[in-house]
């Protein structure tokens, strides 16, 4: 069955927790679709997990069309969020709706993600009242690094987490149709999905949040370079990947590969005209 808005909000309703994983390419949203998971988020963080950048702040529109469009062909029931990069929503309100719609015809989404609290309310709101569904971000939000100081857990101090509250409240009355809740305490996750109609999906933010996303490189064991203290590793694939990659490298050099199984044939009197 087809994942959206509405199954989303029944889902909350209902007390079911929701599933969702970063994808950014055609074969692995199959992979995911096919798993069950509930939504596919197109994250950013391809920034750091497909192009190799330190942060997410280089990725462009061009970057999240390109990755969006490719997930978007092989997620058949999975809902699709794809996430508007630094500076294509903060400039503006018109510029956030502008951008949000490229992601949703060009990058063929089904919503559109955006970080911030009650300073990007209006263009929620916008984006919304253009037909376009949001989901909003809080707490630790990585294309603020440079301002945050770090990846730091949020919303500690009692000054910090009444924000955090202010914001998922506003986000919810700017109409977002969900909220991720990124590195804050379990238990002011706890309080913040208590309050919200919405549901919450939690990375870092404890098990009482409505629902859960993490990078799939991350839980699969293929990213190394920085490992969250929240990712639970799933299975270990980077390993069995680089096992294949150095079996392959060592066959090839060997001459063990290809055998006679894997070339094709051609009859000998055809090649005999050859010479």
């Amino acid at each position: 069955m087809k994942n959206t808005v509405s199954t989303f909000q029944a889902a909350k309703d209902n007390g079911e927790k929701l599933t969702m994983l970063t994808c950014y390419d055609y074969s692995t949203a199959k992979i995911i679709d096919e798993a069950g998971v509930n939504s596919i988020l197109v994250g950013d963080s391809l920034g750091n997990v497909i192009l190799g950048y330190e942060d997410t702040v280089s990725v462009t529109m061009e970057d999240m069309i390109h990755h969006g469009a490719a997930v978007a062909r092989g997620a058949k029931n999975c809902l699709v969020v794809i996430d508007m990069p630094f500076m294509s929503y903060q400039t503006s309100v018109y510029d956030a709706v502008v951008n949000a719609g490229r992601l949703m015809k060009e990058g063929r989404g089904n919503a559109v993600k955006l970080e911030g609290g009650v300073s990007v309310a209006p263009q929620i709101k916008a984006i919304t009242q253009a037909g376009i569904p949001v989901v909003g971000h809080i707490g630790l939000t990585p294309q603020s690094i440079n301002a945050l100081g770090g990846n730091k857990v949020q919303g500690k101090s009692e000054e910090a987490a009444k924000k955090l509250i202010e914001d998922a409240l506003a986000v919810q009355e700017a109409g977002a149709f969900a909220i991720v809740l990124e590195a804050i305490p379990a238990k002011l996750a706890a309080l913040i999905t208590k309050k919200l109609h919405i549901p919450t999906i939690g990375i870092g933010a404890g098990a009482e949040c409505d629902g859960q996303v993490l990078v799939y490189q991350d839980m699969l064991g293929m990213f190394s370079d920085y490992v969250p203290k929240f990712v639970k590793k799933f299975a270990d694939v980077g390993s069995v990947m680089k096992q294949a990659f150095t079996e392959y490298d060592k066959e090839v050099k060997e001459g063990a590969f290809p055998a006679e199984e894997h070339t094709f044939k051609i009859n000998d009197e055809v090649l005999d005209k050859l010479y």
